[in-house]
């Protein structure tokens, strides 16, 4: 179960077998398939683009090359941008006036994953209907490779590190002039990716003095690279030892940011969104917010202090991004840190979210841990249950569906249960094989209670 295709792209350890793992043939044969897909949904162009960019991971250079080249064979035109961001890959698209594109990134998922993130020509992720048809030309191998004459080009381009700043720099809600004033110290976790290269570079244009921390771009993760407390203790203690306004930390693509009180105490990913949906809202004086199922009740909260409307999606960014052009939505996201701003693209980017953050702390004059104290306070539980091939996961689902069937109850991802002052949220995760249990309460013993209760009769359904 090490080789998952989802709404997520294709994902899987590097190494093993064909078919169980992302080996370098999966890796061709999937390309392949998303290459004939986009050649068939441009069937009178003579010339296809594709961009493609990488993190930073040990296998990426592998899996990139394999994947150029197998792009090139069907007679597309690549440009790579080398390492680079998920965001980034998604802002290059629409700029090249390319038909789709393909990060290179497993995202959060240590380092022996990788994974094939999948984009169509406005640089956001595709739905699922259209990844079931890259799917199944992939198992029917469908797909005719050019002619020698009619193979495609190769071409690097490193100029998007500066473009994709500067389209930040540009956004207007991204005041440039309040964040220099305000000369800000931070200290920034790169996780060893390519976080260490975008995030200082953009720290730099804005007059923020850097303390960098893993940031050498090696794909060596220092530690589990999903930005969660436990695992930044490290980026904590630098935070009070450097005297630091805060910390940022990303995961390896630089889609996911999380942030460090000055006291070294989390900022809380969830709540990373919520500021900066705050900020938004009040700058523009209200305005519409979506997350997903999984994510904190606070940005409802907030957003009906400005006298927005929040909804909820299905988990997902492609999920989030559909809901959010539904509701004609100013800023949403996900509750891991991902902010998704559409003034800027469809799509999570830290870049945006580090600048639309500065601007908050900027205008607010005050510290990173009073912000914080400033929002509804509720506190999340995030646990999961490790999948074997023999546990049927509808089946646990639908019992705890009926099993609290007269609670309210909400079936479109998964099974999300709100009671009067908790929620958990149960679903197979489209990235790893295991069952993510969510909880949120107004105290972290009580979330942690909840899900431990959760967790013990989902344990009696499987034996």
């Amino acid at each position: 179960m090490t080789l998952i295709k989802s709404i997520s792209g294709i994902r899987g350890t590097i190494g093993g077998r064909t078919d169980d793992n992302l080996t370098p043939i999966d890796a061709v044969k999937f390309a392949a398939a998303y290459g004939a897909f986009i050649k068939n949904r441009n069937p009178n162009k003579d010339k296809i683009t594709v961009v493609i960019g990488r993190d930073a991971r040990i296998s990426g250079k592998m899996i990139s090359s394999l994947v150029a080249n197998t792009l090139v064979g069907l007679g597309i035109n690549v440009v790579d941008l080398g390492l680079s961001t998920t965001p980034t890959v998604e802002v290059a698209v629409p700029l090249e006036k390319a038909e789709g594109g393909i990060i290179l990134t497993a995202s959060h998922n240590p380092k022996q994953w990788n994974a094939l993130k999948l984009l169509n020509e406005k640089g956001e992720f595709l739905n699922g209907e259209e990844g079931e048809q890259i799917l199944a030309l992939a198992v029917s191998e469908d797909f005719t490779f050019a002619e020698v004459d009619d193979l495609g080009t190769y071409t690097k381009n490193n100029t998007y590190l500066q473009k994709h700043i500067q389209e930040v720099l540009n956004l207007e809600l991204v005041d440039v002039e309040a964040i220099k004033k305000a000369n800000f110290k931070v200290v920034v976790d790169g996780v060893n990716s390519t976080g260490g290269i975008f995030i200082p570079a953009l720290l730099k244009e804005l007059n923020v003095a850097c303390i960098e921390l893993y940031c050498t771009p090696n794909g060596q993760f220092p530690h589990n690279p999903e930005p969660l407390k436990e695992h930044l203790t490290d980026i904590s203690e630098l935070v009070v030892k450097e005297n630091a306004d805060f910390g940022i930390v990303v995961d390896p693509d630089v889609d996911r940011l999380a942030l460090v009180c000055e006291d070294g105490s989390m900022f809380g990913e969830e709540y990373t969104l919520v500021a900066c949906a705050d900020y938004v809202l009040g700058r523009l004086k209200g305005g519409n917010t979506v997350s997903n199922l999984s994510s904190s009740r606070a940005l409802r909260d907030v957003t009906e202090k400005h006298g927005g409307t929040y909804t909820a999606s299905a988990v997902g960014e492609v999920n989030v991004v559909i809901k959010m052009k539904e509701t004609n939505t100013v800023i949403g996201g996900e509750g891991n840190g991902g902010i998704i701003y559409p003034a800027s693209h469809y799509g999570r980017d830290s870049l945006v979210g580090v600048a639309l953050f500065l601007s908050h702390l900027a205008h607010q004059k005050i510290s990173c841990k009073t912000l914080r104290d400033s929002y509804p306070s509720y506190f999340m539980s995030k646990n999961k249950i490790q999948l074997t091939p023999e546990i049927n996961v509808d089946k646990i689902l639908e019992t705890m569906a009926a099993k609290y069937a007269n609670e309210d109850v909400n079936t479109i991802d998964g099974v999300k249960i709100d009671f009067a002052n908790e929620w958990i949220h149960l679903r197979k995760s489209n990235t790893e094989p295991i069952i993510r249990i969510y909880t949120e309460a107004k105290s972290q013993d009580a979330a942690d209670a909840l899900a431990e209760r959760f967790i013990t009769e989902i344990k009696e359904i499987i034996a």
